[in-house]
């Protein structure tokens, strides 16, 4: 009598992405859950908060911690509080990935990758960006470079962006997690709840649509939150931190503030799956990313 093949245990663990700002973890994040749960634009510390990203597959579950990039500048009250974020997520994780960009080994990866080796986990190292590669040939000898005098339990050049290479990346963080049964519903994507998101949404619009500083000096408050039927109604507020970024943020005759609005607004209804009612406002609280009260009342805490 035949006896049928064994099944692979199925495993399921909290795993870390950890890395210095804009080498592609919220990227890879929504690339493996297959949603936008992370916001995600060109410039650095995009991403300020921890945030749960889960990514379910036939043979286990990874719970994907994205955290804000590891960077060296903690002068300010919002500086120190996503570094704190960045080093608590590797309090419960049962694996890491540490995202880099290929061809590129700065001090800010090696103190990430020192943040991990402290933390006595095991460690993927992902080398995103693949695909702006021109000369692939050099590829070899970066991954040996980078890897000599280092412990990886693996390596895998990914295209993040392009979904390149991640079926193996799977595999190997699988591997590194505990035999379990999952540890949330098959339709589940993120720990964060819909308000949370909603504010992102609007946040990731500011990031991708104002010049250099400005972004930096913002973050959204959600006071409106009602559920109407199918129709959600949402109430934004942008905060910023001086009198003379307001205007910048509202755009002449508000135009800019509309079009921040409607396409935060339609990334919400792509999100959310029902239609969206979304009213912003922009508000000067005078230097809020660097007082600590204010970083409570917007959300920012431990």
């Amino acid at each position: 009598m035949n006896s049928l093949p064994e099944l692979p245990p199925h495993r399921a663990g909290l795993v870390a992405v950890v890395g210095r700002p804009n080498v592609g973890k919220s990227t890879l994040v929504n690339a493996l859950v297959g949603a936008k749960v992370s916001i995600v634009s060109p410039r650095p510390q995009t991403t300020r908060h921890r945030l749960l990203g889960i990514a379910t597959f036939q043979d286990g579950q990874i719970l994907l911690v994205d955290t804000p990039g590891l960077h060296s500048d903690s002068r300010r009250a919002m500086n120190r509080y996503m570094n704190r974020a960045a080093r608590g997520a590797l309090a419960e994780v049962q694996a890491a990935m540490l995202v880099i960009e290929a061809g590129q080994w700065r001090e800010e990866d090696e103190a990430a990758y020192q943040v991990l080796a402290e933390a006595r986990v095991p460690c993927v190292l992902v080398i995103n960006k693949t695909d702006k590669v021109k000369e692939k040939g050099s590829l070899l000898p970066f991954i040996a470079k980078v890897t000599g005098g280092r412990e990886f339990a693996a390596v895998h050049p990914i295209a993040a962006r392009r979904q390149d290479g991640l079926r193996p990346l799977v595999a190997s963080v699988l591997a590194q997690l505990p035999e379990s049964p999952p540890l949330y519903g098959e339709d589940e994507i993120t720990d964060r709840s819909e308000r949370f998101l909603a504010g992102e949404l609007v946040r990731e619009q500011l990031m991708l649509r104002l010049g250099e500083e400005v972004p930096y000096s913002t973050t959204v408050e959600i006071e409106r939150f009602e559920e109407d039927g199918n129709l959600l109604r949402i109430g934004a507020v942008i905060w910023v931190e001086r009198d003379g970024q307001k205007p910048i943020v509202i755009g002449k005759g508000g135009e800019r503030l509309r079009e921040i609005g409607s396409s935060a607004r339609r990334a919400m209804e792509h999100l959310f799956g029902r239609k969206v009612f979304l009213e912003t406002w922009c508000r000067v609280r005078e230097g809020w990313s660097d007082d600590e009260a204010a970083l409570k009342q917007f959300g920012y805490a431990e």
